[in-house]
């Protein structure tokens, strides 16, 4: 984005906030405190890119990626690289599905509406609520949706009052299977809510946005303008109004006053060491930088809970192969959702799931053949000889917090000198439990739709929890509002603040949390 111009502050300036992070988390919240005259400055690892350096080849892409090294263990260790974290000014909003569906009223209250049943009974002691009303966050939901170009149908079949400005981005092949399917089926499917404009836009302070061009390669970034991403919305908004932007700079130090209170960061940027002096700090780096950060420092942590609790969606896949060719590389890849098993009627389990049809570009299809199936030689080729074949369905699913699934730090040390993050994760039988459940439900649409074969592709996605907001300070890092509970300046706007997973995507609900936290920071 375009950065020429924008205002600058000394390092010995004490600006108001400094925030750690451009994506989801950070790029909203920057925003809204520079629009209300507060002195800014967010701090981003990655580079500042040009969108017409994009490119479709994805060997090329993990630039947009997080892609130094991290540590993943446990009996279902979780993927890293170009499946999780961005980096560039943006965050993981420059690689991200642009997947936004809203939290479900119930995913909020995950403990106390347990349902029944003898995985719910064994597990639900573990699920969390979150510390603040549905209502409220879909306040803020709104509010997002219609600054970055939320595309979706109206009327939206689990949600009678809801209403989208843009409507739905064309189907693909992929899309138009498993609607096949459900119909067969008797289950409710739709075009999916995404942050894909379906005609052209005026972005304020970025300028025109295309309507959708039926790229499947959003992943590897996007230079029309079409995705959604903070570096098209947010962030250009922010620079208007007085915010400044610094690119590679890798924050690894926070200095406090005598009262504990937090008085400067400090960060590397161009082989040099910076000091940065603020009133207040936002964190905004995601569930694997911000814990990393906190326990380098030693900072906020009296609960212990800092690393603590990470969760991981359940993304299994199932694809289907079928006699005619489907080219999934062909427009938005998730162009289909269903809702209809967020709580399944016949659950056994904590939660539930919802359903996105799946279209995949060739090396990410045989990426997910050999980390999910084990393929490898000849049964790799021959499986990726049918990918021009073959469509999918994948879930996101809902996952308990847990006590061994953490983040430590590594004696390792990476390229700015801080400690490696270490990540154990390990499905519990909840998450099994909707894993098999998700499987028969996928399985029997591709099926329905015609699929002459199915495989399945275990995997989990988006990293969440380690930081996670609680009422009580002795149960976790932040408030409701995302305010530390050991430091009164110190705020965490990421989903690291997640009490548990949501069967939504992350993304939308981390924008609307940062919208939500900045204004409690202005009050």
């Amino acid at each position: 984005m375009k950065l020429d111009g924008m205002r600058t502050y000394d390092h010995d300036e004490i600006v108001d906030v400094v925030v750690v992070g451009t994506g989801a988390g950070g790029a909203p919240l920057l925003a809204r405190l520079a629009q209300r005259g507060l002195r800014v400055v967010a701090l981003e690892a990655g580079p500042n890119l040009d969108p017409d350096d994009f490119t479709n080849d994805e060997v090329e892409a993990p630039r947009i990626n997080w892609m130094s090294e991290r540590l993943s263990g446990g009996e279902t260790p979780t993927a890293f690289g170009p499946n999780n974290s961005g980096f560039g000014v943006g965050g993981g909003t420059l690689h991200w599905g642009a997947f936004t569906p809203r939290p479900d009223i119930r995913d909020l209250s995950l403990h106390t509406g347990s349902g029944t049943g003898p995985h719910a009974a064994a597990t639900s002691d573990t699920a969390a609520d979150w510390p603040i009303e549905h209502a409220d966050l879909t306040r803020y939901i709104v509010d997002v949706e219609r600054t970055i170009g939320v595309s979706g149908p109206t009327p939206y079949p689990w949600d009678a009052e809801r209403t989208y400005l843009e409507p739905p981005v064309d189907r693909n092949a992929p899309a138009d299977l498993m609607a096949l399917g459900c119909a067969r089926l008797g289950i409710r499917a739709t075009d999916a809510p995404a942050a894909i404009l379906s005609r052209d836009r005026e972005q304020p302070h970025h300028g025109p946005r295309r309507g959708s061009q039926n790229l499947g390669s959003i992943h590897q970034g996007e230079r029309f303008g079409t995705k959604a991403t903070t570096a098209n919305t947010y962030l250009p908004a922010a620079v208007a109004a007085g915010a400044e932007i610094r690119p590679d700079s890798m924050v690894h130090g926070i200095e406090r006053d005598a009262l504990g209170r937090v008085t400067a960061v400090v960060y590397r940027r161009g082989g040099e060491e910076f000091r940065q002096r603020s009133a207040a700090l936002v964190l905004a780096g995601g569930g694997i930088e911000t814990p990393r950060l906190l326990l380098n420092t030693g900072l906020a942590n009296s609960s212990g809970m800092v690393g603590r609790n990470f969760l991981a969606h359940g993304a299994v896949q199932v694809w289907g192969r079928f006699d005619e060719q489907i080219r999934g590389y062909r427009g938005y890849p998730s162009a289909l959702i269903s809702e209809d098993f967020v709580r399944p009627a016949d659950a056994s389990f904590v939660g539930g799931y919802l359903l996105q049809s799946l279209g995949v570009m060739p090396l990410t299809f045989a990426t997910s053949l050999v980390r999910g199936a084990g393929l490898w030689g000849d049964e790799l080729v021959e499986a990726l000889d049918a990918w021009r074949y073959s469509a999918g369905i994948g879930i996101n699913g809902e996952c308990l917090p847990h006590e061994n699934n953490r983040l430590v730090l590594s004696d390792e040390r990476d390229e700015w000198g801080v400690p490696r993050a270490v990540v154990t994760f390990t499905q519990g039988p909840n998450e099994k439990a909707i894993d098999d459940h998700a499987v028969g439900t996928m399985t029997s649409i591709l099926e329905a739709a015609g699929a002459r074969e199915t495989r399945v592709l275990p995997r989990t996605a988006h990293t969440l929890g380690t930081c996670r907001m609680s009422a009580d300070p002795g149960e976790g890092v932040v408030d409701g509002d995302g305010r530390s509970h050991d430091i009164p300046n110190l705020w965490i706007s990421d989903n690291s603040t997640f009490p548990s997973s949501l069967s939504a995507n992350p993304g939308l609900a981390q924008m609307a949390l940062a919208l939500r936290t900045a204004d409690r920071m202005l009050a």
